[in-house]
C-alpha cells in the first residue's frame, strides 16, 4: 500500500485542511502557524517602534518615516517565502519566539541595502545598528499573549462575526415572512397550544443574537512586563523610565486592553470568557438544527432538490435527507468540546508558567473553524426549505383538542365575571380531550352547552386551532427590538 504520508502535495489530515477547505479558508488568515508568526512579528516590530518613538532607552535613535514603514512592510509582505525561511531559522533556534527575533533582525540587516530606507536626518538607515534593541526587556510571553489577542481578536471580527451576523440575517428574514403562518406547537413532542412558524424562528434568532452582543462586546487583554509580570529587568536596566506607562501605552497602541496584574503570562480569562461566549451561541444553533430537523421530519418544510445527480440515500431512491442540519449539528458538537476544553484548561497555569497553554491555544483554530462550518451548513440548509402550508394546515385541523385551554380559561374568566355554570373548567375540558380526537362538532357542541355569556360564547365558537395563536405574529416585531 502506497504510504499517504508521504504523498505530495501533502495530503491534511484534518477535514478543515481538506474537504472543508474552502469554508475555512478565511480563518488561515488569523489563527494559522503562519499568522500567528506574522502577528509575532508585528508585536516585535511595534515594540521596536514604540520604544525609539517614545525615547525610552537613553542613546537609541529615532526612526524616520521610511525606517517604520520598511519595518511594518516586513510585517505586510510576509508570505511563503518568509513562512520557509523561519521554518530554517526555527530549525536552528528550537524555539519558535527566538526565531521571529531573529528573522527580524536579517531583515535589518538587509534594510542597509534598501536605497528607499534612509535615516531621520536623510542618511543612511540606522536599522542595521539597532539589534538590541529587537526584543529587548521581551519574554516570549510577552510576543505571545499579544499575538494571540491580536489574531484572535481579528478571527472573530473579521471572520466568524460576519457568518454568525449572517446566519442570524437568515432567520430573522425567515420569521418575517413566515410571521403569521399558523402552526401546531408540540410540547414533550405532544400537540400544544398552536403558534406561528415565525414566531419559533424569531425566538431562536433572538436568541443567537443576545450572545453575538457578548461576542462583540468581548475584551481582548495584552500585558507587557517581562519574564514574572514585575518589570525587573527593565527597572535595574533603565530606572528612570516610567515601565507601567510605556506598557500600557504600547498595549493600548495595538487596541488592546491592558492587563497591569499578571504572572510571566497573561492570564487567558479574556479567552475563556469569548469562548464561553461562542459556545454558547453554538449552543443555540445546536437547538435550532435539532428544531428544523424536526420540523423537516412532521413535513412542516419541504427541501428542494438539490442538482441533477445529487444522491440522498445510496439504496433508496426516493430520499432527500436533511443533512446540512445533520452536518450543522455535529459540527457544533465538535466546536463546543474544543471552546469548552480550552475555556477550562487556559485559566489554569502552575505558579508563573508552564506550557500546557502552548499547545492548547493552537487548537482555536480548529474550534472556530468547525463553528463557521456549522454556520455554512445550516444557513445553506435553510435556504433550501419551502413551507408546506397544507401541511400545517392539515395538522391543525386535526387537532382540535387543543382548544380545550382556550374554552377553560374562558369558563374561569366567565366565572370570575359572575356567570353560572362554570364549575370544574379543567376537569370538565379533561374529561372531553384528554387523549382523544376531539372533532370540531363536538367542541362547537361543548362550547353551546356551557351558557356562556353570548360575546363569549361566540368568540369561542368562531375560533379554530388555525386562529388560536394569540400575539404570535405580532412578537415577531421585538427582532426589531
Amino acid at each position: 500500500m502506497v504510504d499517504l504520508s508521504t504523498v505530495s502535495p501533502a495530503i491534511a489530515l484534518s477535514p478543515l485542511d481538506g474537504r472543508y477547505r474552502a469554508v475555512a479558508a478565511p480563518l488561515v488568515n488569523h489563527l494559522s502557524e503562519a499568522a500567528l508568526n506574522r502577528a509575532r512579528l508585528a508585536v516585535e516590530v511595534e515594540w521596536l517602534i514604540h520604544l525609539t518613538d517614545h525615547h525610552v532607552l537613553p542613546g537609541a535613535p529615532r526612526l524616520s518615516e521610511s525606517e517604520k514603514a520598511y519595518l511594518r512592510g516586513t510585517v505586510d509582505s510576509f508570505g511563503a517565502a518568509e513562512i520557509a525561511e523561519l521554518a530554517e531559522v526555527e530549525a536552528v533556534t528550537r524555539h519558535d519566539v527566538k526565531a521571529v527575533e531573529y528573522l527580524l533582525k536579517r531583515r535589518l540587516d538587509a534594510a542597509g541595502d534598501d536605497p528607499s530606507v534612509s535615516g531621520a536626518d536623510g542618511g543612511p538607515t540606522v536599522l542595521p545598528a539597532v539589534h538590541e534593541i529587537v526584543h529587548i526587556f521581551c519574554t516570549s510571553e510577552d510576543i505571545n499573549n499579544l499575538a494571540y489577542a491580536l489574531t484572535v481578536r481579528s478571527a472573530v471580527k473579521e471572520a466568524w462575526l460576519p457568518a454568525a451576523h449572517g446566519l442570524i440575517a437568515d432567520l430573522t428574514a425567515m420569521a418575517r415572512e413566515h410571521a403569521g403562518a399558523a402552526m401546531l406547537a408540540r410540547t414533550h413532542g405532544q400537540p400544544a397550544t398552536p403558534t406561528t412558524l415565525g414566531k419559533e424562528l424569531a425566538v431562536l434568532a433572538r436568541r443567537l443574537t443576545r450572545q453575538v452582543r457578548r461576542v462583540e462586546s468581548a475584551e481582548y487583554l495584552g500585558k507587557f512586563n517581562g519574564a514574572t509580570g514585575t518589570y525587573g529587568a527593565h527597572v535595574v536596566a533603565v530606572p528612570e523610565a516610567d515601565w507601567q506607562s510605556v506598557s500600557r501605552t504600547f498595549v493600548e497602541g495595538l487596541g488592546l486592553v491592558w492587563n497591569p496584574l499578571t504572572t510571566q503570562i497573561e492570564s487567558h480569562d479574556w479567552q475563556a470568557e469569548l469562548y464561553c461566549d461562542i459556545a454558547r451561541f453554538n449552543r443555540v444553533a445546536h437547538n435550532l438544527t435539532t428544531d428544523v430537523w424536526s420540523y423537516i421530519s412532521l413535513g412542516y418544510f419541504r427541501q428542494r432538490l438539490a442538482a441533477q445527480g445529487s444522491t440522498g440515500s445510496s439504496t433508496m431512491p426516493h430520499k432527500v435527507n436533511p443533512i446540512r442540519f445533520e452536518n450543522g449539528e455535529a459540527n457544533l458538537e465538535i466546536s463546543c468540546s474544543l471552546l469548552e476544553t480550552l475555556a477550562a484548561t487556559l485559566v489554569t497555569s502552575r505558579l508563573q508558567r508552564d506550557l500546557t497553554d502552548s499547545t492548547t491555544q493552537r487548537n482555536i483554530g480548529t474550534a472556530l473553524g468547525h463553528s463557521l462550518l456549522a454556520i455554512d451548513n445550516i444557513r445553506r440548509g435553510l435556504a433550501g426549505l419551502d413551507v408546506d402550508a397544507a401541511r400545517l394546515e392539515a395538522d391543525l385541523d386535526a387537532t382540535w383538542e387543543v382548544l380545550g385551554e382556550p374554552v377553560q380559561q374562558a369558563m374561569r374568566a366567565a366565572s370570575v365575571a359572575g356567570a353560572t355554570g362554570m364549575a370544574d373548567p379543567y376537569e370538565r375540558l379533561k374529561k372531553l380531550t384528554r387523549g382523544k380526537r376531539v372533532t370540531p362538532e363536538a367542541m362547537r357542541a361543548f362550547i353551546s352547552g356551557l351558557g356562556m355569556p353570548d360575546d363569549v360564547e361566540a368568540r369561542l365558537l368562531a375560533l379554530t386551532p388555525a386562529t388560536y395563536t394569540g400575539l404570535a405574529a405580532r412578537l415577531v416585531e421585538h427582532l426589531d427590538d
